[in-house]
C-alpha cells in the first residue's frame, strides 16, 4: 500500500516531507545502517556472521575459486536479508500482538523456517566447496 503525503505522519499529524534526488539516497542509506545496527543485536545473527568469517578462512585454506567465493557470498547476502525479514516480522507481531497468539506463533515460526532454510543452503554449500569439491573433485 503506497501512502500519498497526506497519509503520512510522525504520529503528531504533522506530513512527513519524502526526500528526493541524493538526499532520498543518503537516507536511504541511513536506514539500511540503522537495519544493519539493529540486526547485529540478534544473537543469530551474529552466530550467522561468525560461522561466514569460519567460511571464508576454509575457503582460503582450501584455495577457493573465485567463483566460490561470490556465490558464498550471494548465499550469505541472502541469509542477511531473510534474518533482517524475520526480525522484522518478529519486531511486527510483538508490537500488535504482545499476548501469546497462535497467528502471531505462526508467524514467527515461518519466518524462522525461512531463515533455517537459508541456513542450510549456506552450510551445504560451504561443505561442499570446503570437503567434496577438493576430496573428490566434484
Amino acid at each position: 500500500m503506497v501512502l500519498t503525503k497526506e497519509h503520512r505522519s510522525m504520529g503528531n499529524g504533522a506530513p512527513v516531507k519524502k526526500l528526493t534526488g541524493i538526499r532520498h539516497f543518503f537516507a536511504a542509506a541511513t536506514y539500511s545502517l540503522g537495519g544493519a545496527k539493529r540486526l547485529l543485536g540478534e544473537a543469530a545473527f551474529r552466530h550467522e556472521l561468525g560461522a561466514f568469517a569460519v567460511a571464508m578462512v576454509a575457503f582460503v585454506v582450501t584455495g577457493a575459486n573465485f567463483f566460490q567465493y561470490v556465490a558464498m557470498l550471494v548465499l550469505f547476502l541472502l541469509m542477511v536479508a531473510f534474518e533482517a525479514l524475520n526480525t522484522a516480522i518478529e519486531e511486527i507481531v510483538d508490537r500488535v500482538s504482545p499476548e501469546i497468539s497462535e497467528m502471531g506463533k505462526n508467524a514467527k515460526d515461518l519466518g524462522s523456517l525461512a531463515c533455517l532454510c537459508l541456513i542450510i543452503a549456506n552450510v551445504g554449500y560451504a561443505s561442499y566447496v570446503v570437503f567434496f569439491s577438493k576430496l573428490f573433485g566434484i
